[in-house]
């Protein structure tokens, strides 16, 4: 009878952006930053287009649902390379790379 191969993986390896300490502790800071300026600046937008009746329009509608698909999308990327940066692990799970897609 043949050998076959019956691994299961069950999680991708990441590659990170550097492996030095103190660089990743800096791109953790950087990465954090963008990304509550990203979720701030879009939540105003969005708080913006609702208070004021002048914006009920279509090109603001679409600017507000643009912005709300922007937290969502960053929402869903930036958190995990996040924890992937603080906790020095480099995998997710396939369920977590489905949801993420």
């Amino acid at each position: 009878m043949e050998g076959e191969n019956h691994t299961g993986l069950s999680q991708f390896l990441l590659l990170g952006l550097s492996e030095d300490p103190e660089l990743q502790s800096f791109l953790f800071g950087l990465f954090l930053f963008m990304y509550l300026v990203t979720v701030l600046g879009n939540l105003l937008i969005i708080l913006a287009i609702c208070s004021d009746s002048h914006l009920h329009t279509p090109m603001y509608f679409l600017l507000s649902n643009l912005s709300f698909n922007d937290i969502c999308f960053t929402s869903t990327t930036v958190p995990k390379l996040l924890v992937n940066i603080h906790a020095h692990s480099k995998d997710i799970s396939y369920i977590e790379c489905l949801t993420q897609a």
